[in-house]
């Protein structure tokens, strides 16, 4: 069998640009020596595009609890890397990470750090990504970025591959958003029952764990819970109050309109990764005591009739989410039942007593790997 790049209809159909061009070369002199050799047209390439070598995959801001769990991810689904380089600020050069059997340093990111890389998943600040990004993307690698620097960019796909996998193919700017960890978790409940009944209308609140705020705000519910059981002062830092023992309604800063920047994004990306640019949707975004996985209560109503079973029926074979929902046993989902955990989890499964064809239900995923890295590295293996 002829090496990939020797198809004639390879170069088109291959959605990283990077390996498009470094292909280009050894492609041109090939097809012509096949052409002439051939006494049929070369059909389309029938193999998955990694059939080639496996891709250089590069880590922006590794060394974060999100960048982590990424390398974790690539490790335990087995994702062909063929290199990996971790990459962080100055103060991290150096560090060793373990990857399959091996210790890999971190390396200072810099505008030169992308020569050579396939795929670049980003999770270190959407200044970073909006500083970085487009210089990974011209170096010929595709960006699969955390952040929120590109999510609305209408040239940027936004993706959830249970949901939307064809946005993925082909982006223009050769960059591709990662949604927000509460959209993400919210619509792997909803996604289902839109297909099934036709989502209208949305009001939800979340309970999103301290770890949204990475090592620092996890760091500061631990200091605050031995501070009080001590008798000990302390002085918030991360959050504007009191996390221990309590609940915060604010989640990111606030906007004009009263609502947080967190809560507008469960709106505008739920619209854009759905495909609905009317989808009404009301959102209040909590910070709980807990360390891990965000849980949101949800109220969604639809064009069609619906039920609770119908409802659990439209979860069947779904992939990422499964229904735990058995209150008379006390059987219900909680944070700790999807942290370290793939798929999300939904349950209180209810039709809703005020308003026509809609249900109430509540739906917990692990927002660090669901609502992060595992969902960027299957972004990666759309590619």
């Amino acid at each position: 069998m002829p090496a990939p790049w020797a198809n004639p209809f390879f170069l088109q159909r291959h959605p990283w640009p990077g390996i498009r061009g470094r292909i280009a070369a050894r492609r041109n002199d090939s097809v012509a020596s096949l052409r002439k050799a051939a006494k049929v047209p070369i059909p389309a390439a029938k193999w998955p595009v990694l059939t080639m070598n496996p891709p250089h995959v590069a880590i922006v801001g590794a060394t974060g609890a999100v960048g982590e769990e990424m390398r974790l991810c690539l490790e335990q689904r087995n994702f062909p890397v063929g290199k990996l380089t971790l990459l962080a600020s100055a103060r991290s050069v150096g560090k060793r990470c373990p990857f399959r059997g091996e210790e890999i340093a971190v390396q200072e990111l810099t505008h030169d750090s992308f020569a050579g890389v396939d795929i670049a998943l980003f999770s270190a600040g959407g200044s970073i990504s909006l500083e970085f990004g487009p210089t990974a993307a011209a170096a010929g690698a595709v960006v699969i970025d955390n952040s929120s620097a590109f999510r609305m960019d209408p040239d940027v796909p936004l993706v959830v591959p249970e949901i939307n996998p064809q946005a993925a193919k082909n982006p223009p700017r050769g960059i591709i958003a990662n949604p927000n960890c509460t959209t993400i978790i919210s619509l792997m409940a909803l996604a289902p029952l839109h297909d099934a009944f036709g989502l209208e209308a949305v009001i939800a609140s979340s309970y999103q764990a301290v770890s949204g705020s990475g090592a620092q705000g996890i760091r500061e519910l631990e200091e605050q819970v031995k501070a009080i059981t001590a008798g000990l002062p302390f002085t918030p830092k991360v959050y504007p109050r009191q996390i221990a023992f309590n609940v915060i309604p604010q989640v990111d800063v606030f906007t004009d309109n009263g609502y947080t920047k967190e809560e507008m994004k469960m709106r505008n990306e739920g619209r854009k990764i759905l495909g609905l640019p009317t989808l009404k949707v009301s959102c209040t975004c909590v910070r709980v005591p807990v360390y891990r996985s965000h849980s949101v209560s949800i109220t969604a109503q639809f064009a069609r009739p619906v039920d609770a079973d119908a409802a659990r029926a439209a979860y069947a074979g779904r992939p990422g989410i499964q229904v735990v929902d058995d209150p008379a046993a006390r059987v219900f989902p909680v944070p700790l039942d999807t942290t370290g955990k793939d798929a999300c989890l939904v349950g209180r499964i209810r039709r809703n007593l005020v308003l026509d064809n809609a249900l109430d239900l509540w739906v917990v995923g692990d927002q660090i790997r669901k609502g992060a890295a595992l969902n960027a590295v299957q972004i990666a293996e759309l590619l």
